[in-house]
C-alpha cells in the first residue's frame, strides 16, 4: 500500500532526523528528501516544524513499538529481542552507521528559540520532551508485558525492560560512532544472559513452590 504524501513527509523527517539530528533537518531537506510538493508544507504541518517533530516522534514510537511487540509475542522475551536487535543491526549496515533513533535524537537535542516560534504555540521543548518520553515508556511497557508472560514480576520486569531500552539506544549510538556493530553483538549477548537468568530463576522458583505444596 503506498504511502499518503504526509506520511511518506513524516517517515522522510524521521529518516533524516536519524541521520542528522533536529536543528540539521529543515523543512525544506524533508521536502527535497521525500520529493513531494513544497505546497505540501502549509497544508499538511500549518504548525510548522514543530508539528513535523511531534508527528515524526509520535510515527518514529510506533515504527519501534509495533514489530517489537510482535517479535515478542511470536517468539517469547529472549528469541523476540533477538530479533529485534537484529532488526536494528540491518538498520545500521543499510544506512553504513548514519541512521539511528530519531527519538533520541529529539531527547538529547534541545529545539532552539527561532523554532518555537515557528511553532506559533505553547513551548515547543516542553512538548518534545514529553513525547519523547512517551516514546521510552511505550517500549518499556512493552518489554515488560512480555517479561511479566514469562512469569516475571512486575517490578523486575520494568527494571529489565529499562535495561534494555537504555542498553540498545546507548550502543545504537556506539555503534554509530565505531562504525562497528560489535558493541550491538556484545549487549545483546549479555541482554539476553540477563533475561535467561532471570526466566529461569523465576522457573526455578515456581517449580519449589509446587513442591512444597505437594
Amino acid at each position: 500500500m503506498s504511502l499518503s504524501t504526509k506520511e511518506k513527509m513524516v517517515a522522510g523527517a524521521a529518516d533524516l532526523i536519524s541521520r542528522r539530528g533536529i536543528h540539521a533537518t529543515s523543512l525544506r531537506d524533508v521536502v527535497q528528501h521525500t520529493g513531494t510538493p513544497r505546497g505540501s508544507l502549509a497544508h499538511h504541518f500549518p504548525g510548522g516544524k514543530q508539528q513535523m517533530l511531534e508527528e515524526v516522534l509520535r510515527y518514529a514510537t510506533e515504527s519501534v513499538a509495533a514489530p517489537l511487540e510482535r517479535l515478542l509475542q511470536h517468539r517469547g522475551a529472549v528469541a523476540g529481542l533477538s530479533a529485534f536487535v537484529g532488526w536494528w543491526r540491518r538498520i545500521l549496515e543499510a544506512s553504513t552507521f548514519e541512521a539511528g533513533c530519531p527519538v533520541l535524537a529529539a531527547a538529547v537535542e534541545p529545539v532552539a528559540g527561532d523554532e518555537r516560534k515557528e511553532a506559533g504555540r505553547g513551548p515547543a521543548p516542553d512538548r518534545l520532551r514529553e513525547l519523547t518520553h512517551a516514546a521510552f515508556e511505550r517500549w518499556r511497557a512493552v518489554l515488560a508485558t512480555a517479561l511479566q508472560q514469562e512469569g516475571i514480576s512486575a517490578d523486575r520486569a520494568r527494571g529489565l525492560s529499562t535495561l534494555v531500552v537504555a542498553s540498545i539506544e546507548g550502543t545504537v549510538a556506539m555503534c554509530r560512532a565505531a562504525r562497528s556493530l560489535e558493541s550491538l553483538d556484545a549487549v545483546q549477548h549479555e541482554l539476553e544472559v540477563v533475561l535467561k537468568g532471570a526466566i529461569g530463576e523465576n522457573r526455578g522458583r515456581q517449580t519449589t513452590l509446587k513442591s512444597n505444596e505437594k
